[in-house]
Order: C-alpha cells, then sequence, then structure tokens
C-alpha cells in the first residue's frame, strides 16, 4: 500500500535515516513502549511540548505521519510501526556496539550471546565452549537453553548472535543460514521402576493407552511426536502433560507411571544411571536434523566467527580456527 508524505515529494529513505539522531531513535523507542507523549517526555527528561517537537521532527524527517493523536495517547500507524521496529533494532545494535568496544578497550574479546536446543546439541556445545574458552579467555559468553521456536525469534530480534536449534518453519529458511551439524534419534523413555522396563519389544500401540509426557506443540519434537502417533492412527487417551522443561519432565518420570518421548542424547546418561529406563518400542526417524543457524546476508562479528569455526570443528565439518 502506497503512502503519500506530507509535502508531497518523493521521500528518499537513505537521507531519512542519516537525518535521524540517537535522540531520535531513543525518542521512538520509549514512545513505542508508553504510546504517551508525557511519560515519554518524563523518561527522557523533557517537557511535553519538547516531547513534541521531537516527533515533529521525525515525521518532518520522514515527511509522513507516524501516529495517531488520540485524546488519551498515541498509536502508531502502518508507517509508524514499522520505523519503531527498525528504532528497536538500532539501538539494540548500538547497544551491542558499546558492549564490544567497551570489551575489547578493556583487552577483551568481545561478547556473544548463543541459543541452543537440548538434547544431542547439549555436548557439541559444551565441546566448543570449552574450546573457545581456551582459545580466546576473555570472550564473554552468555548460553540461553529453549526450544527451536522461541531461539528462532531471538536470532529475529537480535538478541542472541547465533542458535543451535532447528527450523519449525519452512518460511524460516529464506531469512536465516543454515549449516547442518547432526541428526537426533528419539527414545521412550519412563520411571527406573515402570511396569514396562524390560518388556519384549512394544509396538507404538500398546503404549498409547499409558499417560504421556510431551514437548509444547510449537516445538520440533512435539510435531515429530504428533507425526509418530499418527502414523498409528492414535493419540494419547489418558492423560498428558506439556512442558519444555525436561528437568520438570524428569521428576514427573521418576514419581508416576507417564512415558516421554526424548532425544536419546538427552536421556541417556540417566538411563546409564538407572535413573530413567529405556522402554523398548521401534519408532520411524522422524526427527530433523539440528544446525547452525544465523541471520541470512548479514557478516558475524569477529567473536562469533571464531566459535562458529570451533563449532565446526568440533562436529567434523571443518578445521577449528581463530
Amino acid at each position: 500500500m502506497a503512502h503519500e508524505s506530507l509535502s508531497g515529494k518523493p521521500l528518499s529513505m537513505a537521507q531519512a535515516c542519516g537525518r535521524l539522531r540517537f535522540r531520535h531513535l531513543q525518542f521512538l523507542d520509549i514512545l513505542g513502549q508508553t504510546r504517551n507523549l508525557r511519560l515519554t517526555g518524563e523518561q527522557m527528561h523533557i517537557t511535553q511540548p519538547a516531547a513534541t517537537k521531537i516527533l515533529v521532527d521525525i515525521e518532518d524527517i520522514f515527511q509522513a505521519r507516524l501516529f495517531e493523536r488520540l485524546p488519551r495517547g498515541m498509536r502508531p500507524n502502518e508507517l509508524g510501526l514499522f520505523i519503531l521496529r527498525y528504532a528497536q533494532s538500532a539501538l539494540a545494535g548500538q547497544r551491542k556496539f558499546v558492549d564490544e568496544f567497551n570489551a575489547l578497550q578493556q583487552g577483551g574479546h568481545g561478547h556473544l550471546a548463543i541459543g541452543a536446543i537440548t538434547g544431542s546439541a547439549a555436548h557439541l556445545l559444551i565441546a566448543s565452549v570449552a574450546e573457545i574458552q581456551r582459545l580466546r579467555p576473555l570472550l564473554v559468553l552468555k548460553i540461553l537453553e529453549q526450544s527451536s521456536d522461541q531461539l528462532i525469534h531471538w536470532l529475529a530480534e537480535r538478541k542472541i548472535d547465533l542458535m543451535i536449534g532447528r527450523f519449525t518453519d519452512a518460511a524460516q529458511r529464506a531469512q536465516f543460514q543454515y549449516t547442518r551439524l547432526s541428526s537426533e534419534p528419539l527414545h521412550v523413555v519412563a520411571g527406573p521402576d515402570h511396569p514396562l522396563r524390560g518388556a519384549h519389544p512394544l509396538g507404538l500401540t500398546e503404549l498409547v493407552h499409558w499417560p504421556w509426557i510431551l514437548y509444547p506443540p510449537s516445538t520440533a519434537v512435539r510435531k515429530v511426536s504428533d507425526d509418530i502417533f499418527a502414523s498409528t492412527g492414535l493419540l494419547p487417551t489418558s492423560g498428558v502433560v506439556e512442558t519444555p522443561s525436561f528437568l520438570f519432565a524428569l521428576e514427573l518420570l521418576q514419581t508416576t507411571p507417564m512415558l516421554s518421548l526424548q532425544p536419546a542424547a538427552l536421556v541417556g546418561k540417566y538411563v546409564q544411571k538407572g535413573l530413567l529406563s529405556r522402554i523398548p518400542v521401534d519408532l520411524p526417524d522422524r526427527m530433523p536434523d539440528y544446525g547452525l543457524i544465523t541471520r541470512l546476508g548479514e557478516l558475524p562479528t569477529p567473536a562469533a566467527q571464531a566459535f562458529m569455526a570451533v563449532l565446526l570443528g568440533m562436529a567434523g565439518l571443518g578445521e577449528a580456527a581463530v
């Protein structure tokens, strides 16, 4: 949909963005949260008339109205929402630059935020973190563990620099760069004293009447679980608990007769220690691979490039390098 500028003149976005100052971006970010000029002025320690002038200046720069003036607040229009997203992204980039610059100035080697799924990725991540710390001992790492659907949002919002996980929607392949790392089998597990422990190989149809612990519907593991159950023409009927937390699932499995479909690498050590038992059942190999995911068309920071080289080296996909 085309938007007519207030002056009727064609708008050069490059020139408009060039005229935006940090104060403009800060103002837009706060106004986007408060939707109120008085509150925005208070947070910026300026008067409401001064806040109004800043908004008028910004709309003059873009030659378009960005907010609807309402009796009790401000509401961004379509252009306003677009520019608010730009302001948030630009401020996040500036904060990241300042943090990394300060770290380098103090003799460090930057900051790196990594998102990762649980399961098979864990051992690869731990080995890679240990190696990058050996190579770059002053690098500050932040590790966030979550399901792929949440991590992909954080990556798009620049809350993390890269992630180890999976695509949860085919459309994401057009937005992010993906490098396959490995595959991940699934096992059905239960508590150490479960009645099915040590049973002869079972069919999945024999398990649907037991209560199950499942991952939330938005996760890759749950989608695979649903596909596997759908292949039998049956669904769990005796009660379902949904949780993304493996630790909660572990406690529940140890105190109830519930079953759960879990990544093999995640539960392997618990089975070996007798804290869980693996239920013998043949499962179709439906679990998608996991991989390294970064923002498409964007050059990673030197710290991110160094970690990526180590990660790929650990996965046997290249030589680890700094």
